[in-house]
C-alpha cells in the first residue's frame, strides 16, 4: 500500500495535504497524532470509504480507484472506532462474511472465534442490543478477522475498553499479525504503540514523521 502525495479537501479547508508513505506486506504500523488531526480520515480514504481529493493510493501495485469496491474491502478490510453492527444476534453479524461469500457458515469456526476473544459459544445467539461495548467491539473485530484481509485498518479499537479486554484484543490482532496479517493503526494506546514496526505522526492534517 503507497500512499503519494495524498490530500483531501471537501470544502474549503483542506483536513489532509500531502500525505505520503508505503506500508509493506505483514508490517504493523500505527498513526498517532493529537485528536482532529485527519488520522481517521487517512484511513477512511485507505478504505474506500471517502476519495482523495490530490494525490493517489496504490494497492498491490493497482491504482485504488481501479478496484471493484467490493473485491477491495475483502482485502483492505476497515474496523471502526465505534463498532457497527446490524441484524438482530451476534450470529447474525458472524455469519455475514460466509453469506457475501456465498458459502455456508462453519458452526465450529464461529464457536473457535468467539473463544480467541474469550467470548462463550452461546453468545452466538444473544441479541446484539443486550451487548456490551466491549462486547460489540470484539464481535466487530471477529467479524474482519473470520476471512483474514491482507491489510486490517484499525480505528482506535481499544478506546473506551477495560483493561482485560484490551488484552485480548492486543492479543487477537498480534496473531493476525504474526500470521501475515498487515496492520495500520490509528492509536493512543501505548502497548499498541510498542507492537507496531513503525510509527507514522500525522498533526493538523500534515505528516510529521516520514515513512
Amino acid at each position: 500500500m503507497t500512499l503519494s502525495a495524498v490530500g483531501y479537501t471537501p470544502h474549503a479547508t483542506p483536513i489532509l495535504t500531502d500525505i505520503s508513505f508505503t506500508v509493506m506486506p505483514g508490517e504493523f504500523v500505527t498513526i498517532a497524532g493529537p485528536s482532529g488531526s485527519g488520522k481517521s480520515t487517512l484511513l477512511r480514504l485507505i478504505a474506500t470509504l471517502l476519495t482523495p481529493t490530490t494525490g493517489t493510493i496504490t494497492y498491490a501495485g493497482r491504482p485504488q480507484s481501479s478496484y471493484e469496491k467490493t473485491a477491495y474491502r475483502r482485502e483492505v478490510s476497515y474496523c471502526f472506532q465505534q463498532p457497527s453492527l446490524f441484524g438482530r444476534t451476534v450470529q447474525d453479524n458472524l455469519t455475514f462474511p460466509y453469506t457475501i461469500r456465498q458459502q455456508p457458515a462453519d458452526p465450529e469456526r464461529l464457536t473457535a472465534a468467539l473463544a480467541t476473544m474469550s467470548l462463550p459459544a452461546a453468545m452466538l445467539t444473544k441479541p446484539i442490543t443486550e451487548l456490551s461495548g466491549g462486547e460489540k467491539q470484539r464481535i466487530a473485530l471477529l467479524r474482519n478477522l473470520l476471512f483474514e484481509p491482507k491489510l486490517l485498518l484499525l480505528d482506535e479499537v481499544t478506546t473506551g475498553l477495560d483493561a482485560v479486554t484490551k488484552d485480548t484484543v492486543h492479543q487477537v490482532i498480534a496473531e493476525a499479525n504474526a500470521r501475515g496479517v498487515t496492520v495500520l493503526s490509528v492509536t493512543h494506546d501505548d502497548r499498541e504503540l510498542a507492537q507496531a514496526t513503525r510509527t507514522i505522526t500525522i498533526a493538523a492534517g500534515r505528516q510529521e514523521v516520514s515513512a
